[in-house]
């Protein structure tokens, strides 16, 4: 079943952005020194050096972002150790919350804790998406839950740096060749994916190379 979603949302939803990526390479071809992966992007896994890369920009309101989700988590355990992976914001403006979703997911991971409230935006996808008004309160009810530093994060959602941050996510994946969520990068180069397996495919042949 998972499979069957898998390839019919994502194969729908993800921009298949060509070849465009210089083998081996962090950039896209055009991108000038705008980088796949910065400094200051979320590592949730991290293999090491010489280990495969695969960098997903995603939208946490994006329902074929939900729907990879299952699979994305599969290969991280199937790989644990073997494959690092890079997440980096790309909320769509045409999804009312999906910047305030990415502000609060920022905020928390300003407290170490990105990966919990990462999670939180997954399981819960369906009950606040696609809401006309703010779900902020909503997702400062999940950093309650958390046990976050409540002060803590109301100041880092007010500040326009925490804003500033995601977005600089989308610039960069705009600059990159990013039109649509989610879109996977292996190891620099775009993935144009047509199904479960051939994600696991392309894992699976960057892992043992």
């Amino acid at each position: 079943m998972l499979i069957a979603v898998f390839a019919a949302v994502v194969g729908v939803a993800v921009l298949l952005t060509g070849s465009s990526a210089r083998s081996g390479g962090a950039d896209a071809a055009g991108a000038g020194s705008v980088p796949l992966v910065r400094e200051d992007s979320h590592v949730v896994d991290d293999a090491g050096e010489g280990a495969p890369v695969l960098v997903e920009f995603l939208d946490f309101e994006c329902e074929a972002c939900l729907a990879a989700y299952p699979l994305v988590e599969q290969v991280r355990q199937e790989y644990a150790g073997e494959l690092t992976f890079v997440v980096r914001y790309f909320p769509i403006d045409g999804h009312p919350n999906s910047m305030t979703a990415a502000v609060a997911v920022e905020a928390a991971a300003q407290q170490g804790r990105f990966e919990d409230m990462y999670t939180r935006m997954y399981k819960t996808q369906t009950e606040w998406s696609h809401r006309q008004e703010s779900m902020a309160p909503v997702f400062r009810d999940f950093a309650q839950q958390l046990g976050l530093d409540m002060d803590a994060y109301d100041a880092a959602v007010a500040d326009p740096a925490t804003q500033e941050r995601v977005e600089q996510d989308r610039q960069d994946g705009l600059a990159l060749g990013v039109r649509g969520t989610p879109t996977f990068f292996l190891d620099g180069k775009p993935l144009e994916l047509t199904s479960a397996e051939d994600f696991r495919a392309r894992i699976d042949a960057a892992v043992n190379d």
